[in-house]
C-alpha cells in the first residue's frame, strides 16, 4: 500500500467515526428527551437524598455537641459545690485537731464518724486530696506561695516547709492549690 492509500483509509476511518459519533449523540438526544422527566426525578431525588443526609449529620453534631455541653455543665456546677465545700472541710480538720486533745471518748468518736463520713462522700464524687509534704520541691504549677522564709537547713531551701491549707483537685483538675511557705 501506498502511502495515499493510507491517508484516504485515515480519512475514511475519520469520516465513519464522525458518522458513529453522530448518530450516538442524535440517539442520547432522542433518550434525552424521552428520559428528561425520568433525569428531572432523579436529580431531584439525589438533591432531596443529599439534603436529608446533611441534614441527618448536622442533627448528629447537635446532639454530640449538646451532650459534650450537659457533661460540662455538671463538671461545673460539681465544681462549683466543692469549692463552697472547702471551707467547711477546713473547719472540720481545725476542730478535729482541738477535739483530739479532749478526754471526752464519746465526742472524738462522734466527730471522727462525722469526719469520715463527709470525707468519704466528697471523695464519692471525685473530690481528692493533693499530697503535699514538707521537704517536697516547690512547684508553681502545682503549688501556691503564701511567703517565703528563711530555710532552716540548706537542703530545704526552695522546697516546702510548711503547709498552710491544703489542694484538693476535683477529677483531673485542681480547684484549690495547696498554699505553703517556702525556704529560701
Amino acid at each position: 500500500m501506498s502511502t495515499e492509500d493510507i491517508q484516504k483509509e485515515e480519512v475514511k476511518d475519520q469520516v465513519e467515526d464522525q458518522n458513529t459519533e453522530t448518530t450516538e449523540v442524535e440517539e442520547q438526544k432522542e433518550d434525552v428527551v424521552e428520559l428528561s422527566v425520568e433525569e428531572q426525578l432523579t436529580t431531584d431525588l439525589a438533591s432531596e437524598k443529599d439534603k436529608f443526609l446533611r441534614l441527618f449529620a448536622e442533627f448528629e453534631n447537635y446532639k454530640r455537641r449538646t451532650s459534650k455541653e450537659r457533661v460540662e455543665l455538671f463538671k461545673t456546677a460539681s465544681s462549683s459545690v466543692m469549692q463552697a465545700m472547702l471551707p467547711v472541710l477546713d473547719d472540720l480538720d481545725r476542730a478535729w485537731v482541738e477535739i483530739e486533745k479532749s478526754k471526752d471518748e464519746n465526742l472524738i468518736k462522734g466527730i471522727e464518724l462525722i469526719s469520715t463520713k463527709f470525707k468519704a462522700t466528697l471523695k464519692e464524687k471525685g473530690l481528692e486530696l493533693l499530697d503535699v509534704r514538707k521537704g517536697d520541691t516547690f512547684n508553681a504549677d502545682f503549688h501556691e506561695a503564701i511567703t517565703q522564709i528563711p530555710a532552716p537547713t540548706d537542703d530545704l531551701k526552695g522546697k516546702i516547709i510548711d503547709v498552710i491549707e491544703n489542694g484538693y483537685k476535683l477529677g483531673e483538675k485542681i480547684i484549690r492549690f495547696p498554699k505553703v511557705v517556702i525556704g529560701q
